[in-house]
């Protein structure tokens, strides 16, 4: 157990620094608006397309570890939209936000670290591909369910059409679908452009997430939150287990990773994406918050159980 808090200490040790600078400076949240955007635009695309363009394509060609994955952050989607529309009686834009909190992991800045580190070299296929499809579902409903409630479009075509845009533009669709065309072409990058994708990955994300969340004020949590969370860290893994079960068997690395990176808590991105959309915006933050802290024990556990081979499949 002690490898394993060795391993997963470190991420949450970054976070737990910047909420402490964050609630210790008492820094404007204004600040840091630049810096969420180069993360949801520029940091996190870098890495997804990093990831994407170094696995091998035959390797990503797996269609039942690609369905079982994604389906089992499909229904954690709606599940948790169900639950926080009936807990926080909900409206649809907002329990939209809510259902990406309940099923978009922070699967960019600790899942690949904490995937290679606990299961090795053979994770990094089914990480790439969680991280790929998990980005392309979740960027695609979001938009399509916050559009269709903005009231202000002319015609249901019309929000069709601004969501289509969003979903082709999106920049993570858009380094997932390059990164796979890389792969596809055995494409091999300058020494200085490999770098620069290097830097661009290694952006302080872990510290701004900690940041972010001190500077939301915190006097209660609302009632849609707790469960929301439990979808993220309980539900979610119980989901992917299952699911590699039903359309299995898949390597013990595969299988493992899709638990593992199911026990991830919300990202930042879930904030800042609320935000962008000026709803659900305080239960966004502490969502992150709560669901970062509560991951200590579950998430350390899940890692450990799947380290010493306690939970293997056949």
């Amino acid at each position: 157990m002690v490898d394993i808090l060795n391993l997963a200490l470190p991420y949450f040790g970054l976070i737990f620094i910047g909420f402490a600078c964050g609630k210790t400076k008492g820094l404007p949240e204004s600040g840091l608006a630049w810096m969420n955007f180069f993360l949801l635009y520029v940091s996190l695309p870098a890495l997804l397309f990093g990831i994407m363009s170094k696995t091998p394509f035959a390797e990503l060609n797996n269609p039942p570890f690609l369905v079982a994955t994604t389906l089992g952050t499909v229904i954690a989607f709606f599940l948790a939209m169900l639950v926080a529309k009936l807990l926080g009686r909900l409206s649809l834009r907002e329990a939209t936000l809510a259902g990406l909190s309940g099923a978009y992991g922070n699967i960019g800045y600790m899942g690949p670290g904490l995937a290679l580190a606990v299961l090795g070299p053979k994770a990094a296929a089914p990480t790439a591909l969680i991280f790929c499809c998990d980005s392309i579902f979740l960027f695609s409903i979001v938009p399509l369910l916050v559009e269709l409630t903005d009231r202000d479009h002319p015609s249901l075509l019309h929000a069709l059409g601004v969501v289509a845009r969003q979903i082709v533009l999106n920049p993570l669709i858009m380094a997932a679908c390059f990164g796979a065309l890389a792969a596809a072409l055995h494409l091999h990058f300058p020494v200085a452009l490999d770098n620069t994708l290097l830097f661009l990955q290694n952006a302080v994300a872990l510290f701004v997430l900690g940041v972010t969340v001190a500077l939301r004020p915190l006097d209660r949590i609302p009632w849609d939150v707790p469960g929301v969370i439990a979808v993220k860290l309980l539900v979610h893994p119980l989901l992917a287990f299952g699911l590699m079960l039903l359309f299995g068997p898949f390597a013990q690395p595969w299988a493992a990773t899709a638990v593992l990176m199911a026990s991830l808590p919300p990202a930042l991105n879930v904030f800042v994406i609320a935000r962008q959309n000026d709803t659900w915006v305080k239960p966004a933050s502490v969502a992150v918050l709560v669901g970062t802290f509560a991951s200590v024990v579950t998430l350390t556990s899940v890692m450990w159980v799947l380290q010493t081979g306690r939970l293997s499949f056949p």
